[in-house]
C-alpha cells in the first residue's frame, strides 16, 4: 500500500501538477481562514480556483497561496469571492417568494411574538432585504428580526451599505414600493428595512449556529459541498430551528430523504422541522 505522502504527491492525470499541491493548499487555507476546502466538491472547486490563479499568473496552488494570498490582501478577498460565488438579486425566483408570502410566512408568524429569520450565505444582502421588505409589508407580522451571515467580509460590507446597481434588480421590485429608492450612488434600501437586519461573518462549515429560528434560508450554496458536509449542515439547521420551523433551500438542492434529518416536506424546496421524526 502506498504511503499517504507518496499517494498525495503522485501526478494528477493531465494536470502536470502533483496531487499534493492541492492538498497542501487546502491545509494552508484552513490554517489561515478556518475554511475546510475538503468539505467542498473537490473537482468543482479545483477547476474554479485553477482558472482563477492561472489568470493571476501563478503556476500552482501552493505558489498561489504563498506568493499571492499571503502577500496581497486584495487577491485574498478576490479568492474568497471566487470560492463563494456571490450571485444574488432581489426577489430571485419570484414564484418561491410568492409561496412564502401567501402560505409559509403567515403560518409561521402566528406562532411567534418576534418572527426570527436567518439568511445563511446571504452574499451581498439582496435576500435578507427582500425578506425584510416582505415582512414589513405583511399585515400578519408585527415584529421580526433577521440575521444575515456570509463567509465573505467584502460581500458583507456591500450588504451593510444597502446600495445597489441596476444589475441586481429584477422586474418584480418595480411593483414593490418601499424596498429601494433611487439615489446618486444607485438604488438604496430604506433605513427602516436595513435596521431589521444584522449582518455577521460566519463559516457554515466550521462555526456554531444560533438557535430558535422560525425560518432559515440557505439557497444556492449547498450544491458546492460534499454529501457528508451537506448532511452535517442539515443536522445543524435542524437544531437551529424551532419545532415547526422551516428550512428553505435552492432550486437545485432538493433533500431527497428529509425525514432522516428530522424534516418533512412543506412545499417545493421547503422543509419543516418535525421533532417526532427523530
Amino acid at each position: 500500500m502506498k504511503s499517504r505522502e507518496s499517494s498525495a504527491f503522485a501526478s494528477q492525470k493531465g494536470s502536470g501538477l502533483p496531487a499534493g499541491d492541492y492538498i497542501v493548499f487546502t491545509e494552508k487555507v484552513k490554517t489561515k481562514t478556518g475554511i475546510d476546502l475538503s468539505l467542498y466538491k473537490e473537482d468543482q472547486m479545483k477547476r474554479r480556483l485553477k482558472t482563477f490563479y492561472e489568470k493571476k499568473g501563478f503556476s500552482s496552488f501552493v505558489s498561489f497561496f504563498d506568493d499571492g494570498l499571503m502577500k496581497k490582501d486584495e487577491l485574498f478577498h478576490q479568492f474568497l469571492e471566487r470560492m463563494t460565488i456571490n450571485v444574488s438579486e432581489f426577489y430571485r425566483n419570484p414564484s418561491r417568494w410568492e409561496q412564502l408570502e401567501e402560505t409559509i410566512f403567515p403560518l409561521l408568524c402566528k406562532g411567534s411574538s418576534v418572527f426570527k429569520v436567518w439568511s445563511a450565505a446571504c452574499s451581498t444582502g439582496e435576500e435578507p432585504y427582500t425578506i425584510s421588505h416582505m415582512l414589513n409589508e405583511a399585515p400578519y407580522c408585527s415584529h421580526y428580526s433577521i440575521l444575515a451571515t456570509d463567509i465573505d467580509t467584502n460581500a458583507l460590507l456591500t450588504a451593510e451599505k444597502g446600495i445597489y446597481t441596476s444589475h441586481t434588480l429584477s422586474a418584480i421590485h418595480m411593483a414593490r414600493p418601499g424596498l429601494l429608492k433611487k439615489t446618486e450612488d444607485g438604488y438604496e434600501v430604506s433605513a427602516h428595512l436595513r435596521s431589521k437586519v444584522t449582518f455577521k461573518q460566519l463559516n457554515l462549515l466550521g462555526d456554531a449556529f444560533d438557535r430558535q429560528f422560525d425560518f432559515i434560508s440557505c439557497r444556492n450554496v449547498l450544491i458546492y459541498f460534499t454529501e457528508s458536509a451537506k448532511a452535517d449542515l442539515y443536522r445543524k439547521f435542524y437544531h437551529s430551528l424551532k419545532d415547526g420551523g422551516i428550512l428553505f433551500v435552492g432550486s437545485t438542492e432538493q433533500i431527497f430523504q428529509p425525514q432522516q434529518f428530522g424534516f418533512e416536506t412543506a412545499g417545493p424546496f421547503l422543509y419543516r422541522k418535525n421533532t417526532r421524526l427523530l
